[in-house]
């Protein structure tokens, strides 16, 4: 089984893509999807939150009140950390079970929008990320889910920016606004992600055998290179259970 790490900034088309493999095969997993499921009514999650921010963030059904929370947490630094530290490993655990019942040949993408930002990115074999131009994310956030710009814009900057997802991708998917009229290629990338990459990967790994170096592939760039150094540095650190590791 292959566990494979799905982000991008909001607005990037991520959702998309995790359409795309889920129709091409893989095992789904959403964090937005378990983020709700793990303070639904009733559940210990929930009741953390109403420990934490009170009875306002409940609705008159008994339910969370989301737009009442993200009222309470919205540009407060010190909100958000309290109600991340409640949900977070509430999801993570969710996503390890979910993982953990997948067929032993499945590729499990789970999508995550802040792989990034909690720092989880080292704990899977490959991280997909999904990017676009910021005005075109801005754009898309505006027209297609009617939110007024600055909010927009708000809620970027409180994501992580392009470069730190860029040093965390194993491969990075570009999904920006097209021409009117032309064609999308973001299907054909996510279908040869798929049977190039992930299907390849997943194979190896359940063979222990290593994926041969494709003849002529270029050795990449110093940059390149170092930051792959960087993410297996990270990958290897997290899997001894160690918060530094120096190699030599």
């Amino acid at each position: 089984m292959l566990r494979v790490g799905l982000t991008g900034g909001i607005g990037a088309g991520k959702s998309t893509v995790a359409r795309q493999l889920l129709e091409l095969g893989a095992v789904l997993v959403d964090a937005d999807v378990l983020a709700r499921e793990v303070v639904a009514r009733g559940t210990p999650g929930l009741a953390a939150v109403l420990e934490r921010f009170g009875p306002g963030v409940l609705t008159a059904d008994g339910e969370l009140d989301r737009p009442a929370l993200g009222r309470l947490v919205f540009g407060d630094d010190g909100a958000r950390a309290a109600l991340n530290a409640i949900v977070h490993p509430l999801v993570a655990a969710r996503r390890a079970e979910l993982a953990a019942a997948a067929p032993a040949d499945a590729v499990v993408v789970e999508d995550v929008p802040l792989l990034v930002e909690t720092g989880a990115a080292p704990g899977y074999p490959l991280v997909v990320v999904v990017e676009a131009p910021e005005e075109e994310r801005v754009r898309r956030l505006v027209q297609e889910r009617g939110m007024r710009a600055q909010d927009a814009r708000a809620r970027l900057a409180a994501q992580a920016g392009d470069e730190q997802r860029r040093a965390a991708a194993d491969v990075l998917l570009p999904n920006p606004r097209r021409p009117r009229g032309a064609p999308d290629p973001l299907p054909a990338l996510v279908a040869r992600l798929w049977h190039e990459r992930l299907l390849p990967f997943e194979a190896n790994l359940r063979a222990r055998r290593p994926a041969p170096r494709p003849a002529g592939a270029p050795a990449g760039s110093t940059g390149q290179r170092g930051a792959a150094a960087d993410r297996l540095r990270a990958r290897v650190a997290r899997a001894a259970g160690e918060r530094a590791l120096s190699v030599e």
